[in-house]
């Protein structure tokens, strides 16, 4: 018996697919490594973006313009009075005052008004009498028809009211109805009359100004300044057209309820708010500390003992220089520093509150911390804050910001890395045809050897013993 074709048979398509595979390998794994490290950049540029952005905003609203981290605060004796609030500048102590009167808004009411008919001309409300201010309704030249609610719409839609005055109608039954008329601001200034010299029309046998004049008129509200007396009933009065008073440098406060005469005068103490100056600090160092943590995670090398890969910049020597420059700036050039205030940095890196001497130093010197920490304005940077705020801002800003160039930077490097990719994949389709061409020919040929053995077992026997 003749010895059959011993050769391998291969099937041309997977076998030109693996051997195409092979052709590249090298080249795409080192392909496949810039990817995948350009994607880590782009994912470590966006959460360092998100780090700065979400610390910047912090700090803006902590020492921000005429914000301060040392709080005070001012409570009343009567909680009922009112409320008050005193910034880190109000000088410490227990003052008194008196609460005559509130101030209030002017509230009129014209009742009897009906439909009015062949309406035209202007109407003049004012405000704090002929002295004071006003402004112009015009109901138009031509004669027509007016409800008291539409005289109310053309009120609060006059181009001169602004919402100084709020115009409605009040249903008081059996078809009746009044229009009253309400100010905005409190204060005797505030008080609502109408002139009505400009205006046509009637209602009835009666001209709406008539009835406008008439003794349908009644004051619901009466317009009031606020009046306060310093340290009791016959102190020195102080009046306002509003019923916050800033009386006390630093200190504002908002009576809610006057007092009878004969009254004991209110009392206000003004002192240190440990409570919310511990919170703004932490507040502080809490921001601080959730942006150092995205930096050490973006700069942490591989660790064998928890099998973590390297962070995206691990050996990106701009962002470790960031992340060193921020510990240099909590450290001031001079004078008192932030571990004077109990805001002490660890050897991680972050920072943590010793409360009880932040508080023993505010004892000692209250206008300190605000000094060292400073505001984070943009016109007028200072302290820590400043100095961080200033050097955060070249890494985040927009326009020259070095996580804009970088995103730049990393974005082309993609970009050449899809073209690359393209090139790379034209040459695996030239190496599979051309596997495929040569292997679709052996099978070919094998076919054709295989048909000629068995050809020649038939002619000479081989099959047979």
């Amino acid at each position: 018996m003749a010895n059959p074709i011993t050769a391998p048979a291969y099937d041309p398509i997977p076998t030109a697919n693996d051997l195409a595979d092979k052709y590249i390998a090298s080249r795409q794994a080192i392909l496949n490594a810039q990817k995948t490290a350009a994607n880590a950049a782009q994912k470590g540029l966006s959460d360092l973006s998100s780090a700065l952005s979400a610390f910047q905003t912090s700090l803006a609203s902590l020492t921000g313009l005429n914000k301060t981290m040392y709080a005070q605060s001012a409570t009343f004796g009567d909680a009922g009075i009112g409320s008050a609030s005193a910034d880190a500048t109000a000088a410490a102590g227990t003052y008194s005052f008196f609460v005559k009167q509130l101030a209030s808004a002017s509230q009129v009411s014209y009742a009897g008004l009906g439909d009015a008919t062949g309406v035209s001309g202007k109407l003049e409300i004012q405000l704090g009498g002929p002295a004071g201010t006003s402004f112009e309704v015009n109901l138009g030249a031509s004669a027509r028809n007016l409800t008291p609610r539409e005289l109310a719409a053309a009120i609060n839609a006059a181009e001169g009211n602004a919402g100084k005055v709020v115009a409605s109608v009040v249903s008081t039954g059996n078809g009746n109805s009044e229009l009253v008329l309400t100010a905005k601001d409190t204060g005797e200034a505030s008080e609502i009359t109408i002139n009505t010299a400009g205006l046509n029309g009637d209602v009835g046998e009666e001209t709406l100004a008539s009835k406008l004049d008439a003794g349908n008129w009644r004051e619901l509200v009466k317009a009031r300044d606020a009046e306060i007396h310093v340290g009791g009933e016959g102190g020195t009065a102080i009046t306002q057209a509003n019923n916050t008073f800033t009386a006390i440098d630093g200190v504002k406060m908002t009576f809610t309820k006057a007092q009878a005469a004969g009254d004991a005068p209110v009392s206000l103490t003004v002192g240190p708010d440990d409570k919310t100056t511990v919170a703004n600090v932490q507040a502080f160092v809490d921001a601080f500390n959730k942006l150092r943590t995205t930096l050490a995670k973006l700069t942490a090398g591989n660790d064998p003992s928890t099998s973590a890969d390297d962070g995206a910049f691990a050996r990106d020597g701009g962002v470790r220089a960031l992340n060193d420059r921020l510990s240099a700036l909590l450290r001031p050039g001079s004078g008192e520093s932030l571990a004077t205030y109990g805001i002490i940095a660890t050897r991680s890196g972050t920072l943590e509150v010793n409360s009880d001497r932040l508080l023993a130093q505010l004892a000692r010197n209250p206008n300190g911390l605000d000094a060292v920490i400073g505001a984070a304005s943009a016109s007028n940077p200072t302290g820590v804050a400043g100095e961080l705020d200033k050097y955060l801002k070249s890494w985040s800003n927009g326009i020259d910001g070095q996580i804009k160039q970088r995103r730049d930077q990393n974005g082309t490097l993609q970009s050449r890395l899809v073209d690359r990719q393209a090139a790379l994949d034209l040459q695996h389709k030239a190496a599979y045809d051309r596997y495929l061409r040569q292997f679709t020919q052996l099978q070919a040929m094998q076919g054709v050897m295989t048909h000629n053995v068995s050809l020649f077992d038939a002619l000479f026997g081989n099959d047979k013993d």
